[in-house]
């Protein structure tokens, strides 16, 4: 089978469509013949070496967390699924036309698995920093770097939760943001005062590790109600880095049922072609992304 693989960290030049052994399914996971596969930032910062101290790799290793696609083979110990039967959900090497998943759910009806797969990784990280963060409703919410997957995720799952969310992004993006609900406003030159004239800000996130810890501190007026996903050097402000990923298939589920009640859509910006995975990398890491990035099988 056909994967994407690197043997050395570094750019998107290290990651090779490779020849490789086809993985098979252990107790308590199964295959997919994978049709999409999510592009995250994770994916590159693993590719980087980012998360060796807390997600330690093997080199040569394969790409992709995210996948969507046909079962067609089940684990032992493995009940409720079928082969034959779409599913989406986390697994390891998705950048691949097999791969092996951990964590699975039935795919939503009327959902294409281009779109499915850009929901797992994006909706647990909005579920635990929401979560971690400790907003609650009628309160607040900051999120800097609002317009990215887990962004446009934790824009809806916050507004289902009756908590007021104030996104910024790019003034491409404004439009979009307010469609998700949120108050919107622009990064930039004065986005603090800015967002001070929109009001209290209870708890805030930092989705895009653009170096405003300090000034979500201080709006928010405690470190303890600053999460980051993307600045490693937020504790060093007192504020926390969340990089542990909670419960998967209690993501899966939550995910399937904000969808089916069009409580939650996540669109798809862009879909690269499996040989093209550097070329999805390159723009996941420019970012000003709307929505998600996945890759075709």
């Amino acid at each position: 089978m056909r994967k994407v693989s690197f043997a050395e960290f570094g750019g998107p030049e290290v990651l090779r469509l490779v020849d490789a052994e086809e993985p098979h399914a252990g107790p308590g996971q199964v295959r997919v013949a994978v049709r999409a596969a999510g592009v995250n930032p994770v994916d590159w910062r693993i590719r980087e070496g980012q998360m060796q101290k807390v997600r330690p790799i093997e080199l040569p290793a394969g790409v992709g967390l995210d996948a969507a696609g046909v079962v067609d083979e089940v684990g032992a110990d493995v009940e409720g699924v079928a082969v034959g039967d779409r599913v989406f959900g986390e697994g390891s090497s998705t950048y691949a036309e097999f791969a092996v998943l951990s964590a699975w759910a039935e795919m939503p009806e009327g959902l294409t698995f281009e779109e499915a797969a850009g929901y797992p990784s994006v909706v647990e990280t909005a579920l635990r920093v929401i979560r971690e963060v400790g907003v609650r409703p009628g309160q607040t919410l900051l999120v800097s770097g609002a317009s990215g997957g887990v962004g446009s995720a934790v824009l809806q799952i916050a507004r289902d939760r009756g908590i007021t969310v104030i996104g910024t992004a790019g003034a491409a993006n404004q439009d979009y943001l307010r469609s998700l609900g949120a108050v919107a406003t622009t990064y930039g030159e004065g986005w603090v005062e800015r967002v001070r004239r929109l009001g209290r800000v209870d708890a805030a996130l930092d989705l895009a590790g653009s170096g405003v810890i300090r000034e979500l501190v201080e709006l928010t007026g405690d470190p303890r109600k600053v999460v980051s996903i993307a600045d490693l050097r937020a504790p060093e402000l007192g504020a926390r880095f969340s990089g542990v990923a909670g419960s998967m298939p209690e993501a899966l589920a939550e995910a399937a049922r904000l969808i089916a009640r069009g409580r939650l859509h996540i669109p798809v910006e862009r879909s690269y072609p499996l040989a093209d995975a550097a070329a999805a990398h390159i723009d996941s890491q420019a970012g000003h992304t709307r929505g998600r990035r996945v890759i075709i099988i």
